[in-house]
């Protein structure tokens, strides 16, 4: 992105109140991912169960709102950091991360319906994804 909004200028400028939208969803994005990190210590790079942890099914906080405010925070952040940036490059780029995320959910989803206890409760509980009354 820094090359194309910055160096080489492929994408036309961005207006600032554009800017001003990718700066406010990169920070609430960084919030919802900390809160989201703070709320579930079992929370990794990788999709593993953790039953020498004691994993349990975490519905606190952002995780009685969405099943994965991690990734909520991830698509915030793949499409306000080339709002920000400038880079219409970076946002095909952020559709496409948020496309293979949502994939990766319903993927996760399936091992956790079948490794952890109480999942399929929390899903009847907790109905969306990613995005509230979306997905």
């Amino acid at each position: 992105m820094p090359l194309d909004a910055k160096r080489f200028g492929w994408s036309p400028e961005f207006p600032l109140w554009i800017k001003v939208v990718g700066t406010l969803l990169f920070i609430l994005a960084f919030i919802i991912l900390f809160s989201a990190l703070k709320e579930n210590t079992f929370a990794a790079p990788v999709v593993k169960m953790q039953k020498e942890r004691g994993q349990k099914v975490i519905s606190t906080g952002l995780y009685g709102i969405v099943r994965h405010p991690m990734y909520s925070g991830g698509t915030l952040l793949f499409i306000g950091g080339p709002l920000l940036l400038g880079s219409v490059y970076g946002l095909a780029m952020g559709l496409l991360l948020i496309i293979l995320i949502a994939v990766r959910s319903v993927g996760e989803e399936e091992m956790l319906r079948q490794e952890l206890d109480g999942y399929n409760e929390y899903m009847k509980e907790v109905k969306w994804r990613l995005i509230p009354f979306v997905f």
